[in-house]
């Protein structure tokens, strides 16, 4: 296993294709805009090997025996689910930002229980081919980029009637060595700073859309491949201050890249689903099943550590002890735990698949997912509205330092007399990274937008279940077959 300096040397000796404000960027290690989300997946690294987090950060690889990261691990009991859970909440908490490897991890997962089922209707070799590249990533520890999102155009059109066909990544040619593709995937986390992606279809496809069924594995420096590193919430201030970062060693959110497929060649032994439409809306589902059960512990851990920054900044402020102050951060916690218990559960509640693989429950993982998008706002507001209106207001860090008008700001935004000014501009700054726009953005669309989330949520729900339950009760007779209830 890789310790978090051997993954970033390993970054070192990749010659991705990467672009950033117009310009290309030829050293993404050092350059101000991604090495803090690099830094955050190193940490992914690092815990693995402390023996406090070992424990949630290794695991028993089912090919090899060998002992390995789990981020490359496919659960194959419920307490693998739930130690995935725990791991995510305890990064989050030692990053307070997204650390990236997740959805990685999720693609794989997905891709191979997916993989053997296709391989047991249509007697096709996919599934070996993923486990040898699965004991690939095992055996080298690399950090897996999952490319899901299409750009789509025009949403009310299938793939293959789009009026650009690289709206979605398509096959254009099938020769003797492996696949062509063309098209893009868009705000990929992790993108950049991955050493792999691995391609999934978006959605479920139609027997018109085969060429846009495809699954597959290929190197981020690879020819025909490019990223475009997208902006982010207060990105510039990277450039020329530190303490208005507010997390300036590990960012904010995931670093997500458009990543651009120009005719990219791909080895038939790194293709993993080549036109079984039937099969794509299966990997869509097993994939936003497992990504959304992430979502009550990596969030929780950044809940944690967006806590402790407010009960700060009300400490600093010498507020903590007014009973409102106290009653919105018992609420703060309180939607907190309430995500992490839907994680726990869908979690423990998970079954067996096909292939040997466990899987969490739909319903309680989508369930837990659609209430991050709604408790994630909610503990933000209540954080802005603890902190107060310097979260929007505050002088920048060059005015603190300024020499001649930096007593001003020192003096002028003092709390309590033993805290020192710049303490107190710090925690407010982690707040207002931690709360701002693109992070609350990802807490409603990553892993699918709500509305993906009610889709399944509803098919999952077993309304005529639920309705024989309530008819039983309340003394109504089922109706004989062929007939209707009037």
């Amino acid at each position: 296993m890789k310790t978090g300096k051997e993954y970033i040397d390993s970054l070192r000796e990749l010659k991705t294709k990467i672009y950033y404000m117009g310009k290309r960027v030829d050293n993404m290690v050092e350059h101000p805009a991604i090495r803090p989300h690099i830094n955050a997946a190193a940490v992914t690294y690092e815990m693995a090997h402390d023996p406090v987090h070992e424990e949630l950060l290794t695991a028993t690889s089912h090919l090899t025996g060998e002992k390995i990261n789990r981020f490359t691990h496919t659960p194959q009991n419920t307490e693998d689910l739930i130690k995935k859970v725990k791991m995510l909440r305890a990064i989050g908490q030692n990053t307070g930002t997204c650390f990236q490897r997740c959805v990685g991890m999720d693609a794989l997962i997905a891709t191979n229980s997916t993989t053997y089922e296709i391989d047991q209707q249509k007697g096709t070799n996919y599934h070996k081919n993923f486990l040898e590249y699965l004991k690939m990533i095992q055996s080298k520890d690399l950090m897996v980029a999952g490319a899901m999102t299409d750009p789509k155009g025009d949403r009310s059109l299938a793939p293959s009637k789009q009026a650009d066909p690289d709206l979605f990544v398509h096959i254009v040619e099938r020769r003797k060595d492996g696949i062509i593709v063309r098209g893009a995937k868009t705000h990929i986390t992790g993108a950049v700073n991955s050493h792999e992606i691995l391609v999934m279809p978006t959605m479920a496809m139609g027997p018109d859309d085969t060429d846009y069924a495809v699954s597959f594995a290929i190197p981020t420096d690879a020819p025909g491949v490019l990223f475009v590193f997208g902006r982010q919430t207060n990105d510039t201030r990277k450039e020329d201050c530190q303490i208005d970062q507010g997390n300036v060693q590990f960012g904010i959110v995931g670093g997500e890249a458009l990543i651009v497929f120009d005719n990219a060649f791909v080895p038939w032994e790194r293709v993993f689903m080549c036109g079984e439409h039937e099969f794509a809306g299966l990997l869509v589902e097993r994939f936003a099943t497992y990504h959304r059960q992430n979502y009550g512990g990596c969030k929780t851990g950044l809940a944690d550590v967006l806590i402790g920054a407010t009960f700060t900044a009300a400490q600093y402020q010498g507020v903590d002890r007014a009973s409102h102050i106290r009653d919105k951060i018992v609420e703060m916690v309180h939607l907190t735990e309430t995500l992490y218990c839907g994680s726990i559960a869908c979690s423990k509640e998970g079954h067996k698949l096909p292939s040997g693989q466990y899987f969490p429950h739909p319903l309680l993982a989508n369930t837990t997912k659609l209430n991050v998008g709604r408790f994630m706002y909610e503990i933000s507001r209540l954080s802005q509205d603890i902190t107060g209106g310097l979260l929007a207001t505050l002088p920048s860090e060059k005015d603190l330092k300024h020499p001649e008008i930096g007593k001003y700001v020192e003096k002028y935004f003092k709390g309590i007399a033993d805290v020192p000014t710049e303490d107190r501009i710090r925690i407010i700054r982690l707040i207002e990274n931690m709360t701002g726009g693109t992070a609350l953005v990802e807490a409603m669309h990553g892993a699918g937008s709500p509305q993906a989330q009610r889709i399944m949520v509803l098919r999952q729900a077993n309304l005529e279940y639920k309705k024989r339950l309530a008819t039983k009760i309340a003394g109504i007779k089922e109706p004989k077959e062929g007939t209707k209830n009037t």
